[in-house]
C-alpha cells in the first residue's frame, strides 16, 4: 500500500471529487483515478461509488479512512523526524567502558560531547574491558571505549591513547631501595594485577614469561584504585598506568624493559552506527589526533 495512493485515496473523500483532488494534490485527474485503481485493487475491496458527478464512500471507503489518515499522519511524523535528524543529532546512545578509562579519560571528552549534542541520551556502562568487547558484539551498546586487546572481525578497534604502564611499589617497600631493579627482582616480591583473564594481566605476565619467569600474586582485582591503594600501603607491587603514578608510590625503573598498551573504541563492522556514536567516535579521533592529553587538562 503506497502513501501516494492513500493520500489520493483521502483527498477525494476530503473534496468531494476524482476533479477537486487532483487539483489539490496538483495531479491531472487520470492520475488520481489510476491511484484510487490500484489502492481499489491492493486491498480488493472497492471503496468509492460514482453516482453520475457524485462520488460517496462505499462501506469500506468508511472503513479505510481514519485508517489511511493515520498512517499519512505517521508518515508525515516519520518524515520530519528524519528531517531533524539531519540537523540535530539525539536519541540514546549506549557505550561501555571499564572503570579506569571512565575515570581517567572520559570526563572531558563527555563533558565536550554533552555540551554539543544536549539531545542525545548517554547510556554509560561501566564493566570489564573483556565484557565490553562481548558486548559491542552481542549489539548491547553501540561502541566500547576501553583497553584494546586481540580483535577480530566482525569487531573493529581504534587506538586512541598511548597508555605506559609503569612498575610500581610503595616508597619503603624493599625493591625502592635498590639502585638496579630487573624483572628477577621484580618476580620475587608479590603482586597485585588485574585478573589473569584481562588484557592488562596477560601483557604483564607475557613480559616475565619471555625472560622465564613467573608471577608470585598476592592477589587480583580488576579496579585499579584498589590495586594502587594496595601497593601505596606496600602490600605489592604492581604495573600501574602512568595517568595514576603520584607521590603515593615511587616507580621502578627496568632497564630495557617497557610495558604499554593501548585505549580505543571498539565498534561491530557489521552494524551502522548512529549519528550519536560517529559524533562521540569524531571527538575520540580528535583526541587521537592531537596526541596524548593529560587526564583533566
Amino acid at each position: 500500500m503506497d502513501w501516494p495512493n492513500l493520500a489520493a485515496f483521502v483527498a477525494v473523500a476530503d473534496h468531494g471529487g476524482f476533479s477537486a483532488a487532483a487539483e489539490h494534490l496538483h495531479l491531472t485527474q487520470p492520475a488520481v483515478s489510476k491511484r484510487i485503481a490500484l489502492l481499489e485493487d491492493a486491498l480488493q475491496a472497492r471503496l468509492f461509488d460514482r453516482l453520475g458527478r457524485q462520488v460517496v464512500l462505499t462501506e469500506a471507503g468508511r472503513l479505510l479512512l481514519p485508517r489511511a489518515r493515520q498512517i499519512l499522519a505517521e508518515g508525515e511524523a516519520a518524515r520530519r523526524a528524519l528531517a531533524d535528524l539531519g540537523q540535530h543529532i539525539g536519541g540514546r546512545l549506549s557505550v561501555a567502558t571499564s572503570h579506569h578509562v571512565g575515570l581517567h579519560r572520559l570526563p572531558n571528552l563527555l563533558r565536550r560531547f554533552t555540551a554539543a549534542h544536549p539531545r542525545v541520551a548517554l547510556d554509560i556502562r561501566f564493566m570489564d574491558s573483556e565484557q565490553a568487547y562481548a558486548q559491542v558484539l552481542a549489539g548491547e551498546v553501540e561502541l566500547a571505549v576501553t583497553t584494546l586487546g586481540p580483535t577480530e572481525p566482525p569487531l573493529h578497534s581504534t587506538g586512541v591513547w598511548h597508555d605506559p604502564l609503569q612498575f610500581a611499589v610503595a616508597p619503603d617497600h624493599p625493591l625502592a631501595r635498590m639502585r638496579a631493579t630487573t624483572l628477577a627482582d621484580i618476580a620475587a616480591h608479590p603482586a597485585v594485577l588485574p585478573d589473569p583473564g584481562t588484557f592488562t594481566h596477560r601483557i604483564v605476565a607475557q613480559t616475565f614469561a619471555r625472560q622465564g619467569l613467573s608471577l608470585q600474586l598476592r592477589m587480583t582485582t580488576n579496579y585499579m584504585e584498589t590495586i594502587k591503594m594496595m601497593v601505596s600501603v606496600g602490600l605489592a607491587w604492581s604495573a600501574l598506568p602512568q595517568t595514576m603514578v603520584d607521590a603515593q608510590v615511587q616507580v621502578l625503573a627496568v632497564p630495557g624493559v617497557q610495558l604499554s598498551r593501548q585505549l580505543g573504541y571498539v565498534v561491530h563492522g557489521g552494524r551502522t552506527l548512529s549519528r550519536a556514536a560517529q559524533a562521540l567516535i569524531g571527538l575520540l579521533q580528535e583526541d587521537s589526533a592531537g596526541g596524548q592529553r593529560k587526564p583533566g587538562a
